[in-house]
């Protein structure tokens, strides 16, 4: 199976400064009214509605997608031979490229260079030990409500500066692929869920993860993450928010603020939540 079955980058995102002046820090009322205003790109298609989240526009065979298919086969031919992708990493491509061959192509090309050159696939727990031992993020034993593999980060535990950020970005992709490698029969997304409660902005404010964060999420792994949840944001959050909402761009619209009551009654059963939120 290739390695890039569940798997994505297309330009790098410039990390924003860490300083945020007293001009951008905005009222928690303001920023839950402009969240309502997130903007979703029209070719975005709503999951079932049993389903919260977005994915992208489905397979259906049309002509249009077979002649997208072929042509990106033809330009992979090398790839595919030794396995290095197959055929339904190809289709996802296109899919998050709205079937355009050119530009996934390029994506995915840039995709296999990132993994040549970072290797998360070649990350193991023991490379990790000291940053797992925070407890600071974990991909959770059951799925959600809706099959979706879950990573559940526990912002309070992530201190800027402890580890490398080297180190922090490894432990990210780790996260993401292990999580990708639970994906059910069918399954094709994940959620995340980011843990705020305890979160002070001068400690867990670090701008430089959370922009590889949105840099992994959707464009290395793209729109394998079909919704982030943000759990219990306190106040002083909303000013980081408005740092980060800028990066992902039209994806914000992938983020849902929800409360412990929420992610209890909407996303797991009584027998799958996380400890966390029980």
């Amino acid at each position: 199976m290739s390695v890039l079955r569940q798997l994505g980058p297309q330009r790098a995102t410039r990390c924003p400064s860490s300083q945020v002046s007293v001009g951008r820090l905005v009222s928690f009322q303001h920023a839950r009214r402009d969240l309502r205003n997130c903007a979703v790109d029209q070719r975005l298609t709503s999951t079932a509605p049993s389903a919260p989240g977005l994915r992208p526009v489905p397979w259906t065979d049309a002509p249009s997608q077979i002649k997208a298919l072929a042509t990106l086969t033809q330009r992979f031919s090398k790839e595919l031979a030794s396995k290095e992708v197959d055929e339904d990493t190809l289709k996802w491509f296109l899919r998050d490229r709205y079937f355009d061959p050119v530009e996934a192509e390029e994506k995915l090309r840039k995709t296999l260079q990132w993994r040549q050159t970072f290797k998360p696939q070649a990350t193991t727990p023991a490379m990790l030990a000291a940053e797992l031992a925070s407890g600071k993020a974990y991909v959770h034993t059951a799925p959600d409500k809706y099959g979706r593999p879950a990573i559940v980060i526990r912002t309070r535990l992530h201190k800027t500066g402890q580890f490398p950020i080297t180190d922090s970005k490894r432990l990210a992709a780790h996260m993401i692929d292990t999580a990708l490698a639970q994906l059910p029969p069918g399954g094709e997304q994940i959620v995340g869920i980011f843990d705020l409660r305890g979160f002070e902005f001068t400690t867990n404010a670090d701008f430089q993860f959370a922009a590889f964060m949105v840099e992994a999420f959707f464009e290395y792994y793209p729109r394998r993450v079909g919704q982030v949840l943000m759990v219990e944001a306190p106040w002083v959050f909303f000013p980081a928010w408005e740092v980060i909402k800028p990066l992902m761009r039209k994806y914000a619209a992938l983020v849902s603020f929800v409360s412990v009551a929420d992610v209890r009654r909407d996303y797991f059963t009584p027998q799958s939540l996380p400890d966390d939120f029980k």
